[in-house]
């Protein structure tokens, strides 16, 4: 009998237990479910498969879910580990690569794809291009939703990695 098996099982139970695992996972979580909460208060909602897909993968809205997530991550770590640690180090930047990607680099490039897709739409109906298939619009975040999620993410984590 394999003696590393019951190892493996106490090492994946401590890993979901992890102050951090948790952290990350109740931010993702909480931003997807408050933002899907907002789009059924509004109607957008139309059917159980959108239900679905707006609490587990869509992105985009309020809060912003990946906001959330590195937050949670680079404070949770921070507090277990200290400010001056090379892994929290890693998170801050990764942090700061996502955030600045939620701001700028997806936001520009969906307000870019959403021009293209007019034009072309334009374009298709005076007959001067042959029908145009839209590109899928996937819009960043405006600057309330990024601050938002960070914040969420900033709560949960002291609430995870304090009270643990």
């Amino acid at each position: 009998m394999d003696k590393s098996l019951p190892l493996i099982s106490i090492q994946i139970k401590l890993f979901f237990q992890s102050p951090i695992f948790v952290a990350c996972f109740c931010s993702w979580f909480g931003a997807q479910f408050i933002k899907t909460a907002i789009n059924l208060c509004y109607g957008k909602v139309k059917s159980f498969k959108q239900l679905i897909e707006l609490m587990m993968v869509k992105t985009g809205g309020m809060p912003s879910s990946h906001s959330a997530l590195v937050t949670a991550l680079a404070t949770s770590i921070g507090i277990r580990n200290g400010l001056n640690s090379d892994i929290f180090f890693v998170s801050a930047v990764f942090w700061a690569v996502v955030i600045r990607d939620a701001f700028g680099v997806r936001r520009s490039n969906g307000m870019g794809i959403k021009r293209i897709n007019e034009l072309s739409e334009d374009l298709s109906k005076k007959n001067l291009i042959e029908p145009y298939k839209p590109l899928k619009e996937v819009n960043g975040h405006k600057p309330m939703e990024v601050v938002c999620g960070c914040f969420l993410g900033l709560f949960i984590a002291l609430g995870c990695t304090l009270l643990k």
